[in-house]
This record gives C-alpha cells, sequence and structure tokens, in this order.
C-alpha cells in the first residue's frame, strides 16, 4: 500500500472541513482558538488601560457590571 504525502496545508484544509461537518463551524473555531496566540503586549496595555485606576475602583466597577447582569 502506497500513501502519497499532502502538503500541510491540505491536511490543514482537511481537518477543518472534518471538524465542522462533524462538531459544527462554531465549536470548530472555538477548538481552533485553543491553539493560537494573542497578539500584542498585555502587560504594557493593561498598565496603560487601569492607570488611573485604584484597586477600590476595580472592584466597585466588577460589582457594578455583575449587578447589571
Amino acid at each position: 500500500m502506497t500513501l502519497q504525502s499532502k502538503s500541510l496545508s491540505e491536511v490543514t484544509h482537511d481537518a477543518f472541513c472534518i471538524l465542522s461537518r462533524e462538531i459544527g463551524i462554531v465549536n470548530t473555531i472555538r477548538f481552533i482558538n485553543q491553539f493560537t496566540t494573542g497578539h500584542g503586549n498585555y502587560t504594557e496595555e493593561r498598565k496603560e488601560i487601569f492607570s488611573d485606576m485604584t484597586l477600590d475602583d476595580m472592584i466597585s466597577s466588577i460589582k457594578q457590571s455583575q449587578k447589571r447582569q
């Protein structure tokens, strides 16, 4: 028995098709997202975003958000 090797892009395409067919597109995307990395520098972004907030401000904001939900 001789197996012909596929390119990585062909294997990836086949895998997406199989996953989509078996578990649906939404769950396929959720599955694939586990293995992708984000971008940027969260540590620096966090410093920028929360620079003018105290811990008490953050806790209060979380509590207010939870009440709205």
